[in-house]
């Protein structure tokens, strides 16, 4: 089932009622809208003066929303989402933590290069110089030990943006563009990580002590281009600007539903992540050797 992302940037009343989420106007309680909570994927709270029922909480968390909030800068800060989200929960994990190191070399390997070729697409449909990810992509090794995708990301920056363009968190614009909708694919993904009974916090690459979400942050990457793709196309039609605008995020958030070919099937990116996890599973499991990844149509 597609699920719809909301966004909600003004003082708001959430409640749940007759199975759906009400928003109401918090001084005249007048009903701004209302949607079946089984219909949700993403919700984000982008105001101080937004309030939300503990039923309402109840009811998402167990139809695995993420709840996204945001802070004073306007900027995702934290999400929420279910303790677990499959009826298997702890027999998966016993086969996540069971995972060897060759196998999670494997997978990483084929992680960076799904990443790069969906990169150097992005760079070829705007007609930039990608010829050198060709070969970036085919000398990626087990565990990518000679870092492919940091070699291959410098090359993509640099004719994504400008020769001087530094890739930060908090770097100059547009990267605030990047972030924000990268915040948002982490979100996506780490919901679908829960609800296919895995622990966000084991990666197959990343390892953090600070990182709860480092799983989401190794199945993310193939996917960031298509935030990529985005970000340029509203650059394009709003240049100069800098302002994460409340038009801009609901631009982001139809990343959810976006299109992309995974499995040789065009599907809605929300669906994709989902099929992208459930491989990885198998992948744990020897049932797969690939985890199926996305790609640019």
């Amino acid at each position: 089932m597609i699920t719809r992302s909301i966004y909600i940037g003004n003082p708001a009343y959430l409640k749940l009622k007759d199975e759906q989420m009400y928003i109401l106007d918090p001084s005249t309680q007048e009903t701004k809208g209302k949607v079946p909570v089984e219909d949700l994927g993403l919700l984000m709270l982008d105001h101080f003066q937004i309030t939300i029922s503990h039923q309402l909480i109840q009811k998402m968390m167990g139809n695995n929303v993420v709840v996204v909030s945001c802070d004073g800068h306007h900027l995702p800060h934290g999400i929420m989402l279910p303790l677990y989200g499959h009826t298997e929960h702890s027999d998966r994990i016993k086969d996540q933590l069971d995972a060897s190191e060759p196998l999670k070399k494997q997978l990483w390997k084929q992680t960076v290069e799904c990443k790069i070729e969906n990169q150097k697409e992005v760079l070829k449909r705007l007609g930039n110089y990608h010829e050198p990810m060709v070969d970036y992509q085919n000398n990626v090794k087990s565990g990518d030990i000679t870092n492919m995708e940091g070699i291959a990301a410098q090359h993509y920056w640099k004719y994504l943006i400008s020769l001087d363009f530094l890739r930060q968190r908090f770097g100059d614009s547009p990267n605030q563009f990047f972030n924000f909708g990268y915040s948002v694919l982490r979100s996506i993904v780490a919901r679908a990580i829960v609800e296919t009974g895995l622990l966000p916090v084991l990666g197959i690459f990343h390892k953090n002590k600070y990182n709860p979400y480092c799983l989401a942050d190794d199945l993310m990457e193939p996917y960031r281009p298509f935030v990529d793709l985005l970000v340029m196309q509203w650059l394009a039609v709003n240049p100069g600007t800098e302002e994460l605008t409340k038009e801009f995020k609901a631009f982001i958030l139809q990343i959810a539903t976006k299109d992309v070919k995974i499995d040789d099937k065009n599907r809605p990116l929300l669906v994709a992540v989902k099929t992208t996890t459930t491989s990885l599973y198998k992948c744990y499991t020897g049932e797969k050797r690939l985890i199926s990844y996305p790609e640019l149509i």
